[in-house]
């Protein structure tokens, strides 16, 4: 996406952290950067946090501010581990390469284990694993919050700690080969409904008066929304701003309707 954005004759600015914005009237005229700089802004689309969209926004009204500011939210570590194998089989009639698993996704429900989700990456895509034939790699989460023991845990620490449950669930053995390890933190990976959450609908109408405002994403509306969910809140955002259109309900209407959008298809 990068590459085409380029070929368009855009520009991707890398280690730009906002801080903040400028404002004239009901428009948002630069953006603000950490390093000090400025750059003009016709029209600003923002997926950051709405606490940290809203903490720079000059006009914004100090109770609403306040309220963005307080918004929750959970944040998560994954232990990613390259092994040989595992101890589990597949006895299902799944095909899958030797014989692993065939889950995408496991919640674990043993209650010793600080552990909430593993991932089977090899069953999301084989051309996700190098060699997916003989080898498995495994994404172990963690949800915490940023600054907690568990986050601030050494990177080694971390590895180990993972590596022990996954041995104590029976996942893997002293046996298992280790190939590779890596920890990954993300901070807000997850919005969350309590808290100030329920004056979320005022944040959003005093945003929706910025006219070159446009709020996209799980983080950038606060709804636990999925990949395809959020990138249709790109979508409307375009057509929006292609159209001519002031009204921003499209985009926060995406994924509040009752009944879920995927539906189930034959397969042929």
């Amino acid at each position: 996406m990068a590459d085409q954005v380029k070929v368009f004759g855009g520009q991707v600015e890398f280690n730009k952290a906002v801080t903040g914005f400028e404002q004239t009237g009901n428009r948002l005229t630069h953006v603000v950067c950490a390093d000090g700089t400025k750059i003009e802004a016709d029209i600003v689309i923002s997926s950051m946090p709405l606490s940290s969209l809203a903490a720079g926004l000059p006009f914004m009204p100090a109770d609403l501010q306040k309220t963005a500011l307080h918004l929750p939210y959970r944040d998560f570590v994954t232990v990613g581990l390259l092994v040989d194998k595992l101890v589990l089989v597949n006895n299902t009639s799944v095909a899958t390469f030797n014989q692993t698993i065939p889950d995408c996704w496991i919640y674990v429900q043993d209650t010793t284990v600080k552990m909430g989700r593993i991932q089977v990456f090899n069953n999301w895509s084989p051309y996700m694993v190098e060699d997916c034939q003989h080898t498995v790699w495994l994404g172990l989460e963690y949800f915490c919050n940023e600054g907690d023991a568990f986050w601030n845990l050494s990177e080694e620490a971390c590895i180990a700690h993972a590596v022990a449950e996954l041995k104590k669930i029976g996942f893997i053995t002293e046996k298992t080969q280790l190939l590779l390890t890596h920890r990954e933190r993300v901070k807000k990976a997850y919005p969350a409904y309590f808290d100030t959450y329920k004056e979320l609908p005022r944040v959003i109408r005093y945003l929706d008066t910025v006219e070159n405002l446009y709020c996209i994403g799980r983080n950038g509306q606060h709804r636990y929304n999925n990949m395809d969910h959020s990138m249709m809140t790109a979508f409307e955002t375009v057509d929006a701003i292609l159209a001519g259109q002031p009204d921003k309900q499209r985009i926060w209407a995406v994924n509040t309707e009752e009944e879920y959008h995927e539906e189930k298809r034959a397969c042929s």
